[in-house]
């Protein structure tokens, strides 16, 4: 199983395949929401990697795709500018999972 981004940003692309990890760009809804279905169709995928900006655009096919699909796993990462979780999110998530202050 291998990786796969999908990202509105050049550069990301290209640290990421210097990584070995191929992928697609998309700028807009539709260009993501194809790159998704691509992706998801190819069964060497096993984790699919797509940027918080190109995620909010398409919020429903998301959401379905972590609730119901067993492949590819599908992570949301933070933008090469900005990211929408707050600055503690990680130690936020383990308090709230498992009660212990980090």
């Amino acid at each position: 199983m291998r990786y796969f981004v999908i990202s509105d940003n050049s550069d990301t692309l290209t640290g990421l395949r210097l990584a070995g990890i191929e992928g697609a760009r998309a700028e807009t809804r539709e260009e993501a929401l194809r790159a998704i279905d691509q992706a998801v169709a190819d069964e060497s995928i096993g984790i699919l990697l797509i940027n918080e900006t190109l995620a909010a655009l398409c919020p429903e096919q998301i959401s379905q795709l972590k609730q119901t699909a067993l492949r590819p796993l599908l992570v949301e990462i933070p933008d090469r500018h900005h990211t929408a979780r707050a600055q503690d999110s990680i130690t936020r998530y383990i308090r709230e999972a498992i009660g212990i202050k980090v």
